[in-house]
């Protein structure tokens, strides 16, 4: 049995604006029946990094939240912080980076909490029964909040191909050593010729990984249990990501840490997808490019995968953008994302995550 996508289009009236449609499309995936009286309600999105322009704007959340005070919850909007080093490094930047962004309390009607703390190192480790995990490590609200509601701004991304809910929910619900297992096979490196010799790594590793050899910091794979911490307290920013998981797997780890981000969550988890300002890359980078289509719609389902199965028919029967240098030529039915990112099969999220059971690639599309 197919799973019902309900899709708004960007049509407005006098009487009907977006934000409304955004509250009926919250009516159609049945949100009181997701949301427990005085539960407390992860609204996970991307909260964009300095200088980005492309996520979600701030005044849909504000409907959301609106919606789910309304049924008696307690709404929090979320993220985590991110493994490579940017302005959404830690909880401190994340927050001012966020509030820069609009995310400010009198915006949106919520309070900010990022998700796996200060360093990212607040997590719970979840049994899963993977494939490839049998445990994974989710932020810490993420995983207490009684419900969760996943918002996502669809776009491009290099490794995945797209970045849909699966992808907010797999990589974007990990903690640090979460991401980090996700992007590698190896632990971090220290980038020796510029390291200072401050010691700050030394004295913060708690597992003793971390010793100084020709007065520069050396990360002992035997005693490194690859929690990422360390690149994230380096003062110099010399202490690196090894980025050396290919796509197929690291979609196939990305699902399973969506699994663990939900297992626990049962009906109680909803999403709803901007698919607008569809840009080529992820909402992490400091810019955004020219979109890869005109805007197409905002949808909702019950259904992660078949929510991002819906979204990339839709937006690969668009024609290209004219203004983007990778789409302007390419007609409708074509394949926008592999016009992207040529080597990168992005069905492989979709295939694996339908046979874990996180959904169904098969959808009805209802229009409201």
């Amino acid at each position: 049995m197919a799973s019902t996508v309900y899709f708004a289009d960007l049509r407005t009236k006098v009487r009907r604006n977006l934000l409304d449609k955004v509250g009926e499309l919250l009516g159609k995936v049945e949100l009181p029946k997701r949301v427990k009286d005085k539960g407390a309600v992860a609204i996970k999105l991307h909260f964009g990094e300095q200088g980005n322009t492309a996520y979600v704007r701030p005044v849909f959340l504000r409907r959301i939240v609106d919606r789910v005070r309304g049924l008696g919850g307690r709404p929090f909007l979320t993220d985590t912080n991110t493994l490579y080093g940017g302005t959404r490094s830690n909880a401190v930047s994340h927050l001012i980076t966020a509030e820069e962004n609009g995310f400010a309390f009198s915006v949106v009607g919520a309070p900010i909490i990022i998700a796996d703390g200060l360093m990212g190192n607040a997590l719970v480790r979840v049994p899963i029964e993977g494939k490839i995990y049998h445990e994974v490590s989710i932020a810490h609200a993420i995983y207490y909040a009684d419900s969760l509601i996943v918002v996502t701004h669809f776009k491009g991304h290099e490794i995945s191909g797209f970045g849909g809910a699966i992808k907010n929910i797999g990589m974007g619900c990990a903690s640090r050593e979460g991401k980090l297992s996700q992007h590698s096979t190896l632990g971090p490196k220290v980038k020796r010729k510029d390291c200072v010799g401050c010691k700050t790594c030394v004295e913060w590793c708690s597992y003793g990984a971390i010793e100084m050899r020709d007065e520069a910091a050396f990360i002992n794979p035997d005693k490194c249990v690859e929690c990422g911490e360390c690149i994230a307290i380096c003062p110099q920013g010399v202490i690196q990501i090894q980025w050396n998981e290919a796509s197929p797997a690291f979609q196939r780890k990305m699902v399973e840490y969506a699994l663990g981000a939900l297992k626990n969550k049962g009906e109680r988890a909803a999403y709803v997808s901007f698919v607008t300002q569809v840009s080529p890359y992820c909402d992490c980078y400091g810019y955004s490019d020219a979109p890869i289509v005109g805007d197409v719609g905002i949808l909702a389902s019950d259904d992660p995968v078949a929510i991002d199965q819906a979204s990339i028919d839709l937006v690969n029967a668009q024609p290209g953008s004219a203004v983007s240098p990778y789409t302007k030529d390419l007609p409708p039915g074509t394949d926008k994302f592999r016009a992207v990112h040529r080597e990168v099969d992005w069905g492989i999220q979709l295939a694996y995550g339908e046979e874990m059971g996180l959904g169904k690639r098969g959808y009805e599309l209802v229009s409201i």
